[in-house]
C-alpha cells in the first residue's frame, strides 16, 4: 500500500451540520470510516490535520465577499439578530431554504476550506504526492452567496492557495452529477485553472448550469468543459464521455495538478437525480484519475468529497474505493477480481450512528446490474451524450 497518500482528518469538518433531517449530513463521513476501518484500509489516528484555523479563515475572506462573511459570522450565533435573519435570504441562508443557517456555521464551514486547504498544500509542497479530503467538495458556494448546501467554496479556498503560493496550474475535475457550478465561476476567466465538469444537465436539474456553450471568458476562454450528461445515463455511456474529456484535457492543458471533486450522487439508488449509473463509475473514476495524474501532472492529486445523498448504500462503497485507489491499496485486486466487486468487510456497518434505513444494505463492493430493470431507450441516450461530448470538445485543442 502507498504510503505517500494523506488522509484529511474530518473531524472538525463533521459540525457542519444543518440539521438531522438535511440530506447533507456527515453520517456520511462516520459510514464511510467505518467501512475503511472495517477492511483495514484506514488508521484515522495517523492523519493529516486541517490548515490552522487563522490561515483557512484568511483564504476564505480572500475568495469571498467582505458582507457575505459578516453575514455568515453573524447567523452563526446561537440567537442571530433580527437584523440578521432579515438578511439571511439575500445570501441564500434562509431558514427553511437548501442552505439554511445554523449554530456555528462559519466556524463549521472555515473548518471543511481548511482541510481542503491542507490536502492541497501538502501535495504542492512535496510532503505527499496525494490527499483526500472527505469532508470537502463544497462546490456550489459562490463569492456573495451560499447554494446547494455550501457555504464557503472550499474547492475554490484550496486552488486559490495552490495558484498564490505555487503559482500551479490546477485541473479540477468535479464528477458530482450536479454541476460544479461555484467553482466554475470563481475561476472562469483565469487561464490557469481548468475546470471540468461531468454532470447531469441542467436542463432537468439542479443549478440549471453548466451547458456546453460555457467554456470559460476573456483569457480563461478555453479553460472550461462542460459535459452535460442526458437523464438515466448509464455507466458505459458515462465512462466514455468521461474517459475522453479528461484526457483531452489534460494533454491541452498540462497540469502541475489535479484537484478532483468526488460527490457520488449519479449512483441509479440517488434520491435527488435521475442519472442510473452503477458503483462502477466510483471503481473507475478515481483509477483513470490516478493514471491521468501519474501520466500529466507528475502524481500530483488532490480529492474532495462532495454530494451524495443515499447515505448507506452508496457513500460509504465510493467514498471507500477512492481511498483504496489512491492509496493502492490490496482489498482493489480482490475487487476487481470479482463481478460484485466480492463481499463487503464482515461486521459493517456498526458505527455509533444514527439507526439504519429499512431495507437490506449492500454486501458487496460493486452492484449486480444484471439483476436491474434495463433503462429504456438507452441506445439513444447514449448517442445524444456521443453527440454532446463532440460539441463540448471542439475548443479543446
Amino acid at each position: 500500500m502507498d504510503s505517500r497518500t494523506l488522509w484529511i482528518q474530518t473531524e472538525q469538518s463533521g459540525r457542519y451540520l444543518f440539521s438531522d433531517e438535511h440530506p447533507f449530513h456527515p453520517v456520511r463521513l462516520a459510514l464511510t470510516e467505518n467501512l475503511l476501518k472495517h477492511g483495514g484500509a484506514l488508521d484515522p489516528s495517523a492523519g493529516e490535520n486541517p490548515a490552522p484555523f487563522a490561515e483557512a479563515e484568511a483564504i476564505v475572506e480572500s475568495i469571498h465577499r467582505a458582507d457575505y462573511v459578516a453575514t455568515v459570522r453573524s447567523l452563526s450565533a446561537g440567537s442571530p439578530e433580527p437584523s440578521a435573519i432579515a438578511a439571511a435570504e439575500r445570501y441564500g441562508l434562509e431558514s427553511g431554504g437548501d442552505t439554511p443557517y445554523f449554530p456555528g456555521m462559519h466556524e463549521a464551514s472555515v473548518a471543511v476550506a481548511a482541510g481542503s486547504i491542507a490536502a492541497a498544500v501538502a501535495v504542492m509542497s512535496g510532503k505527499a504526492e496525494r490527499a483526500l479530503h472527505l469532508a470537502g467538495g463544497l462546490h456550489h458556494a459562490f463569492p456573495d452567496r451560499a447554494s446547494g448546501f455550501c457555504v464557503y467554496n472550499d474547492a475554490a479556498a484550496a486552488i486559490s492557495a495552490l495558484r498564490d503560493r505555487f503559482q500551479a496550474r490546477v485541473l479540477y475535475v468535479d464528477t458530482d452529477v450536479h454541476h460544479g457550478d461555484g467553482v466554475q465561476w470563481f475561476f472562469y476567466t483565469d487561464p490557469n485553472v481548468f475546470t471540468l465538469s461531468i454532470h447531469e444537465t441542467g436542463k432537468f436539474l439542479f443549478p440549471g448550469s453548466g451547458f456546453t456553450h460555457e467554456r470559460g471568458d476573456s483569457s480563461g476562454y478555453g479553460a472550461c468543459l462542460n459535459l452535460a450528461m442526458e437523464p438515466y445515463t448509464e455507466d458505459d455511456s458515462w465512462l466514455d464521455c468521461f474517459a475522453e474529456a479528461v484526457e483531452r484535457a489534460a494533454l491541452a492543458f498540462k497540469p502541475d495538478i489535479i484537484v478532483s471533486q468526488h460527490g457520488c450522487d449519479a449512483h441509479a439508488f440517488d434520491p435527488l437525480a435521475h442519472i442510473h449509473c452503477s458503483m462502477r463509475i466510483y471503481r473507475e473514476m478515481p483509477r483513470m484519475l490516478r493514471s491521468l495524474a501519474d501520466r500529466h501532472a507528475g502524481g500530483k492529486w488532490v480529492a474532495l468529497g462532495g454530494g451524495g445523498y443515499d447515505h448507506w448504500r452508496v457513500v460509504p462503497r465510493a467514498w471507500s474505493l477512492l481511498w483504496l485507489e489512491m492509496t493502492g491499496h490490496p482489498l482493489l485486486a480482490s475487487i476487481d477480481g470479482a463481478p460484485d466487486g466480492g463481499p463487503l468487510p464482515a461486521g459493517w456497518p456498526d458505527a455509533a450512528t444514527m439507526l439504519k434505513p429499512d431495507g437490506p444494505l449492500p454486501t458487496t463492493w460493486l452492484d449486480d446490474v444484471a439483476a436491474w430493470t434495463p433503462m429504456p431507450r438507452r441506445a439513444e441516450i447514449s448517442e445524444k451524450n456521443k453527440k454532446m461530448l463532440e460539441l463540448a470538445l471542439q475548443h479543446i485543442g
